[in-house]
Protein backbone atom coordinates (compact mmCIF):
# COMPACT_ATOMS: atom_id res chain seq x y z
CA UNK A 1 0.00 0.00 0.00
CA UNK A 2 1.47 3.36 -1.08
CA UNK A 3 1.34 6.07 1.57
CA UNK A 4 -0.89 9.06 0.91
CA UNK A 5 0.39 11.03 3.91
CA UNK A 6 4.15 10.91 3.25
CA UNK A 7 4.79 10.26 6.95
CA UNK A 8 4.66 6.91 8.76
CA UNK A 9 5.37 5.75 12.28
CA UNK A 10 5.94 2.03 12.67
CA UNK A 11 6.73 -0.42 15.41
CA UNK A 12 5.50 -1.09 18.89
CA UNK A 13 1.79 -0.62 19.62
CA UNK A 14 -0.33 -1.71 22.55
CA UNK A 15 -3.40 -0.85 24.55
CA UNK A 16 -2.57 1.07 27.73
CA UNK A 17 -4.79 0.23 30.69
CA UNK A 18 -4.26 2.83 33.42
CA UNK A 19 -6.08 2.52 36.74
CA UNK A 20 -6.48 5.77 38.65
CA UNK A 21 -4.51 5.39 41.87
CA UNK A 22 -5.43 7.71 44.76
CA UNK A 23 -2.17 7.00 46.58
CA UNK A 24 0.94 4.80 46.53
CA UNK A 25 0.65 1.55 44.59
CA UNK A 26 -0.03 -1.38 46.90
CA UNK A 27 0.35 -5.06 46.11
CA UNK A 28 -0.87 -6.94 49.17
CA UNK A 29 -1.76 -10.62 48.71
CA UNK A 30 -5.35 -11.41 49.68
CA UNK A 31 -6.38 -7.74 50.01
CA UNK A 32 -8.98 -5.74 48.08
CA UNK A 33 -7.60 -2.26 47.31
CA UNK A 34 -10.11 0.40 46.22
CA UNK A 35 -8.90 2.45 43.22
CA UNK A 36 -10.41 4.84 40.68
CA UNK A 37 -11.69 4.53 37.14
CA UNK A 38 -9.76 2.76 34.38
CA UNK A 39 -8.46 4.81 31.48
CA UNK A 40 -7.93 2.93 28.21
CA UNK A 41 -5.86 4.41 25.39
CA UNK A 42 -3.48 3.52 22.63
CA UNK A 43 0.11 3.12 23.78
CA UNK A 44 3.49 2.20 22.41
CA UNK A 45 5.78 4.20 20.19
CA UNK A 46 3.73 3.93 16.99
CA UNK A 47 0.57 5.18 18.69
CA UNK A 48 2.16 7.78 20.97
CA UNK A 49 4.43 9.31 18.34
CA UNK A 50 1.72 9.17 15.68
CA UNK A 51 -0.89 10.74 17.94
CA UNK A 52 1.42 13.62 18.92
CA UNK A 53 2.32 14.23 15.27
CA UNK A 54 -1.39 14.29 14.42
CA UNK A 55 -2.05 16.72 17.26
CA UNK A 56 0.70 18.94 15.84
CA UNK A 57 -1.22 19.03 12.56
CA UNK A 58 0.28 16.19 10.53
CA UNK A 59 -1.43 13.33 8.70
CA UNK A 60 0.31 10.11 9.73
CA UNK A 61 0.23 6.42 8.77
CA UNK A 62 0.44 4.08 11.77
CA UNK A 63 2.06 0.76 10.85
CA UNK A 64 2.03 -1.98 13.49
CA UNK A 65 0.98 -5.55 14.29
CA UNK A 66 -1.90 -6.79 16.45
CA UNK A 67 -3.34 -10.19 17.29
CA UNK A 68 -6.45 -11.78 15.86
CA UNK A 69 -8.36 -11.15 19.08
CA UNK A 70 -10.90 -8.59 20.41
CA UNK A 71 -8.15 -6.29 21.71
CA UNK A 72 -6.66 -6.14 18.21
CA UNK A 73 -9.95 -4.87 16.84
CA UNK A 74 -10.04 -2.23 19.59
CA UNK A 75 -6.52 -1.05 18.70
CA UNK A 76 -7.34 -0.81 14.97
CA UNK A 77 -10.57 1.07 15.68
CA UNK A 78 -8.83 3.48 18.06
CA UNK A 79 -6.21 4.29 15.43
CA UNK A 80 -8.81 5.03 12.77
CA UNK A 81 -10.92 7.10 15.17
CA UNK A 82 -8.10 9.50 16.03
CA UNK A 83 -8.08 12.60 13.78
CA UNK A 84 -5.03 12.62 11.54
CA UNK A 85 -4.11 8.95 11.99
CA UNK A 86 -4.42 6.42 9.17
CA UNK A 87 -4.16 2.78 10.17
CA UNK A 88 -1.97 0.31 8.31
CA UNK A 89 -2.47 -2.33 10.99
CA UNK A 90 -1.30 -5.88 10.29
CA UNK A 91 -3.27 -8.70 11.94
CA UNK A 92 -0.79 -11.47 12.79
CA UNK A 93 -2.69 -14.79 12.91
CA UNK A 94 -2.33 -16.84 16.07
CA UNK A 95 -0.88 -13.96 18.09
CA UNK A 96 -2.35 -11.87 20.89
CA UNK A 97 -2.54 -8.10 21.04
CA UNK A 98 -0.06 -6.28 23.23
CA UNK A 99 -1.22 -4.39 26.28
CA UNK A 100 0.30 -2.56 29.24
CA UNK A 101 -1.03 -2.01 32.72
CA UNK A 102 0.33 1.44 33.59
CA UNK A 103 0.94 1.82 37.32
CA UNK A 104 1.29 5.54 37.95
CA UNK A 105 0.84 6.68 41.57
CA UNK A 106 0.45 10.45 42.08
CA UNK A 107 3.73 12.36 41.95
CA UNK A 108 5.96 9.46 40.87
CA UNK A 109 7.17 7.99 37.60
CA UNK A 110 5.21 5.18 36.06
CA UNK A 111 5.77 1.42 35.98
CA UNK A 112 4.55 -0.80 33.14
CA UNK A 113 3.30 -4.36 33.43
CA UNK A 114 3.61 -5.25 29.78
CA UNK A 115 2.56 -8.08 27.46
CA UNK A 116 4.56 -7.98 24.22
CA UNK A 117 2.07 -10.03 22.20
CA UNK A 118 2.03 -9.49 18.43
CA UNK A 119 4.89 -7.01 18.71
CA UNK A 120 7.20 -10.00 19.14
CA UNK A 121 6.44 -11.02 15.54
CA UNK A 122 6.28 -7.60 13.85
CA UNK A 123 9.33 -7.16 11.61
CA UNK A 124 8.27 -4.50 9.10
CA UNK A 125 8.62 -6.86 6.13
CA UNK A 126 5.11 -6.04 4.91
CA UNK A 127 5.67 -2.27 5.06
CA UNK A 128 5.78 -0.68 1.61
CA UNK A 129 7.80 2.56 1.82
CA UNK A 130 6.52 3.87 -1.52
CA UNK A 131 5.30 7.45 -1.18
CA UNK A 132 6.97 8.06 2.18
CA UNK A 133 9.03 11.15 2.83
CA UNK A 134 9.82 10.06 6.40
CA UNK A 135 9.62 6.72 8.19
CA UNK A 136 9.98 6.50 11.96
CA UNK A 137 10.41 3.19 13.80
CA UNK A 138 10.03 2.98 17.55
CA UNK A 139 11.14 0.58 20.25
CA UNK A 140 13.17 -2.22 18.61
CA UNK A 141 13.93 -3.58 22.13
CA UNK A 142 10.20 -4.38 22.33
CA UNK A 143 10.13 -5.82 18.79
CA UNK A 144 12.20 -9.02 19.08
CA UNK A 145 11.76 -10.08 15.44
CA UNK A 146 13.08 -6.72 14.27
CA UNK A 147 16.08 -6.84 16.61
CA UNK A 148 17.09 -10.45 15.93
CA UNK A 149 20.19 -11.34 13.89
CA UNK A 150 21.89 -7.99 14.60
CA UNK A 151 18.77 -6.09 13.56
CA UNK A 152 18.57 -7.67 10.10
CA UNK A 153 14.85 -6.90 9.67
CA UNK A 154 15.35 -3.28 10.73
CA UNK A 155 18.30 -2.90 8.39
CA UNK A 156 16.22 -4.34 5.54
CA UNK A 157 13.32 -1.99 6.27
CA UNK A 158 15.50 1.10 6.44
CA UNK A 159 17.46 0.05 3.36
CA UNK A 160 14.21 -0.22 1.41
CA UNK A 161 12.95 3.09 2.80
CA UNK A 162 16.18 4.89 1.92
CA UNK A 163 16.07 3.38 -1.59
CA UNK A 164 12.57 4.87 -1.93
CA UNK A 165 13.96 8.28 -0.96
CA UNK A 166 12.58 8.46 2.58
CA UNK A 167 14.32 9.94 5.59
CA UNK A 168 14.59 7.32 8.34
CA UNK A 169 14.16 7.86 12.07
CA UNK A 170 14.66 5.55 15.06
CA UNK A 171 13.80 5.65 18.74
CA UNK A 172 14.76 3.05 21.33
CA UNK A 173 13.42 1.85 24.68
CA UNK A 174 15.00 0.70 27.92
CA UNK A 175 16.37 -2.84 27.55
CA UNK A 176 15.61 -5.36 30.28
CA UNK A 177 19.04 -6.95 30.73
CA UNK A 178 17.47 -10.04 32.34
CA UNK A 179 15.24 -10.78 29.33
CA UNK A 180 15.96 -12.52 26.03
CA UNK A 181 16.16 -9.10 24.35
CA UNK A 182 18.76 -8.11 26.95
CA UNK A 183 21.03 -10.85 25.62
CA UNK A 184 21.04 -9.32 22.14
CA UNK A 185 24.28 -7.59 21.14
CA UNK A 186 22.87 -4.07 20.88
CA UNK A 187 26.21 -2.62 19.86
CA UNK A 188 26.08 -4.89 16.82
CA UNK A 189 22.46 -3.92 16.12
CA UNK A 190 23.23 -0.21 16.24
CA UNK A 191 26.40 -0.55 14.19
CA UNK A 192 24.39 -2.41 11.54
CA UNK A 193 21.40 -0.08 11.35
CA UNK A 194 22.78 3.40 12.01
CA UNK A 195 24.41 3.81 8.58
CA UNK A 196 20.81 3.57 7.29
CA UNK A 197 19.34 5.74 10.08
CA UNK A 198 19.11 9.48 9.49
CA UNK A 199 17.63 10.54 12.85
CA UNK A 200 17.91 8.78 16.21
CA UNK A 201 16.24 10.13 19.37
CA UNK A 202 16.72 7.76 22.34
CA UNK A 203 17.18 8.58 25.99
CA UNK A 204 20.47 8.12 27.78
CA UNK A 205 18.75 5.43 29.86
CA UNK A 206 17.80 3.56 26.67
CA UNK A 207 21.42 3.51 25.58
CA UNK A 208 23.04 2.65 28.90
CA UNK A 209 20.66 -0.29 29.33
CA UNK A 210 21.23 -1.49 25.77
CA UNK A 211 25.00 -1.16 25.90
CA UNK A 212 25.40 -2.46 29.46
CA UNK A 213 26.88 0.75 30.83
CA UNK A 214 26.76 1.86 34.45
CA UNK A 215 24.64 4.83 35.41
CA UNK A 216 26.73 7.96 36.11
CA UNK A 217 27.24 9.00 39.73
CA UNK A 218 27.10 12.79 39.37
CA UNK A 219 26.06 15.57 36.99
CA UNK A 220 29.48 16.03 35.42
CA UNK A 221 29.81 12.30 34.73
CA UNK A 222 26.28 12.23 33.31
CA UNK A 223 26.98 15.09 30.92
CA UNK A 224 30.22 13.45 29.80
CA UNK A 225 28.45 10.12 29.26
CA UNK A 226 25.74 11.75 27.12
CA UNK A 227 28.40 13.44 24.98
CA UNK A 228 30.25 10.15 24.59
CA UNK A 229 27.07 8.30 23.59
CA UNK A 230 26.14 10.94 21.03
CA UNK A 231 29.62 10.67 19.56
CA UNK A 232 29.32 6.90 19.30
CA UNK A 233 25.99 7.11 17.45
CA UNK A 234 27.45 9.58 14.95
CA UNK A 235 30.55 7.43 14.49
CA UNK A 236 28.33 4.40 13.83
CA UNK A 237 26.58 6.25 11.01
CA UNK A 238 23.63 8.34 12.23
CA UNK A 239 23.13 11.81 10.77
CA UNK A 240 21.14 13.51 13.55
CA UNK A 241 21.36 12.49 17.22
CA UNK A 242 18.99 13.94 19.82
CA UNK A 243 19.48 12.42 23.28
CA UNK A 244 16.99 12.88 26.12
CA UNK A 245 19.14 13.38 29.20
CA UNK A 246 16.68 13.81 32.06
CA UNK A 247 16.88 17.11 33.87
CA UNK A 248 19.82 18.11 31.72
CA UNK A 249 17.47 18.35 28.74
CA UNK A 250 18.20 17.41 25.15
CA UNK A 251 21.68 16.99 23.70
CA UNK A 252 21.90 17.57 19.95
CA UNK A 253 24.77 16.44 17.75
CA UNK A 254 24.74 16.15 13.95
CA UNK A 255 27.09 14.84 11.31
CA UNK A 256 28.72 16.80 8.52
CA UNK A 257 27.06 18.07 5.38
CA UNK A 258 27.96 15.06 3.22
CA UNK A 259 26.19 12.60 5.53
CA UNK A 260 23.12 14.82 5.88
CA UNK A 261 22.91 15.26 2.11
CA UNK A 262 22.28 11.51 1.92
CA UNK A 263 19.45 11.82 4.45
CA UNK A 264 16.38 11.44 2.24
CA UNK A 265 13.72 13.84 1.05
CA UNK A 266 13.17 15.57 4.40
CA UNK A 267 16.74 15.98 5.67
CA UNK A 268 18.86 16.28 2.51
CA UNK A 269 17.54 19.71 1.42
CA UNK A 270 18.54 21.08 4.85
CA UNK A 271 22.04 19.58 4.93
CA UNK A 272 23.76 22.98 5.14
CA UNK A 273 21.50 24.19 7.96
CA UNK A 274 21.68 21.01 10.03
CA UNK A 275 25.34 20.06 9.57
CA UNK A 276 27.77 19.99 12.53
CA UNK A 277 25.29 21.08 15.21
CA UNK A 278 26.34 20.60 18.85
CA UNK A 279 24.20 22.10 21.62
CA UNK A 280 21.83 21.41 24.52
CA UNK A 281 18.31 22.63 25.25
CA UNK A 282 17.02 22.52 28.81
CA UNK A 283 13.67 20.88 29.51
CA UNK A 284 10.59 23.11 29.64
CA UNK A 285 9.39 23.50 33.25
CA UNK A 286 5.92 22.09 33.90
CA UNK A 287 4.16 23.69 36.86
CA UNK A 288 1.60 20.92 37.33
CA UNK A 289 2.89 17.63 35.88
CA UNK A 290 0.09 15.12 35.28
CA UNK A 291 1.80 12.22 33.50
CA UNK A 292 5.10 11.14 32.05
CA UNK A 293 3.43 8.50 29.86
CA UNK A 294 4.22 9.19 26.20
CA UNK A 295 6.46 12.18 26.94
CA UNK A 296 9.51 10.71 25.21
CA UNK A 297 7.47 9.83 22.14
CA UNK A 298 5.97 13.34 22.14
CA UNK A 299 9.50 14.73 22.19
CA UNK A 300 10.37 12.66 19.13
CA UNK A 301 7.14 13.76 17.43
CA UNK A 302 7.99 17.41 17.98
CA UNK A 303 11.47 16.85 16.56
CA UNK A 304 10.09 15.12 13.46
CA UNK A 305 7.37 17.75 13.00
CA UNK A 306 10.04 20.43 13.11
CA UNK A 307 12.12 18.57 10.56
CA UNK A 308 9.18 18.04 8.19
CA UNK A 309 8.30 21.74 8.51
CA UNK A 310 11.82 22.71 7.43
CA UNK A 311 12.90 24.11 10.78
CA UNK A 312 16.43 24.78 11.94
CA UNK A 313 17.99 22.42 14.48
CA UNK A 314 17.17 24.77 17.36
CA UNK A 315 13.60 25.29 16.16
CA UNK A 316 12.98 21.56 15.76
CA UNK A 317 14.51 20.66 19.13
CA UNK A 318 12.69 23.51 20.86
CA UNK A 319 9.46 22.12 19.41
CA UNK A 320 10.48 18.68 20.68
CA UNK A 321 10.93 19.96 24.24
CA UNK A 322 7.73 22.01 24.10
CA UNK A 323 5.68 19.09 22.82
CA UNK A 324 6.94 16.84 25.61
CA UNK A 325 6.12 19.50 28.21
CA UNK A 326 2.56 19.87 26.95
CA UNK A 327 2.01 16.12 27.19
CA UNK A 328 3.48 16.04 30.71
CA UNK A 329 0.98 18.76 31.64
CA UNK A 330 -1.85 16.45 30.58
CA UNK A 331 -2.84 18.34 27.44
CA UNK A 332 -2.81 17.55 23.73
CA UNK A 333 0.08 19.26 21.90
CA UNK A 334 -2.03 21.09 19.33
CA UNK A 335 -0.42 24.03 17.51
CA UNK A 336 -2.41 26.57 19.53
CA UNK A 337 -1.33 25.03 22.85
CA UNK A 338 2.32 24.73 21.82
CA UNK A 339 2.45 28.25 20.40
CA UNK A 340 0.90 29.74 23.54
CA UNK A 341 4.17 28.97 25.31
CA UNK A 342 6.47 29.21 22.30
CA UNK A 343 5.23 31.93 19.91
CA UNK A 344 8.66 32.01 18.24
CA UNK A 345 7.81 28.65 16.62
CA UNK A 346 4.91 30.06 14.62
CA UNK A 347 6.84 29.66 11.37
CA UNK A 348 6.79 25.88 11.77
CA UNK A 349 2.98 25.96 11.60
CA UNK A 350 2.62 28.60 8.90
CA UNK A 351 1.38 26.05 6.35
CA UNK A 352 -0.58 23.34 8.10
CA UNK A 353 -1.60 20.29 6.05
Amino acid sequence: MTSTTGLAVAGHICLDLTPTLPGPARVEPGQLVDIGALRMSLGGSAANTGRALADLGRQVDVVAGVGDDPLGAVVAAEVEAYPGLHGRIQVIPGSTTSYSVVVEPPGTDRTFWHHTGANALFDGAALDPAGLDLLHVGYPPLLPAMAAADGAALVDLFTRARAAGATTSLDLAVVDRDSAVGRIDWTAVLRACLPHTDVISPSVDDLTSALGLDAPTDDAAAAALAADLAGRLLAWGAAVVVLSDGGRGLLVRTAGRERLAAGGRVLAPMADTWADADFRILPVPVADPRTTNGAGDACTAGLLAGLVAGGTPRQAVTLAAATAAVVISGRRPTPDVVLAGNPELAGLFATRP
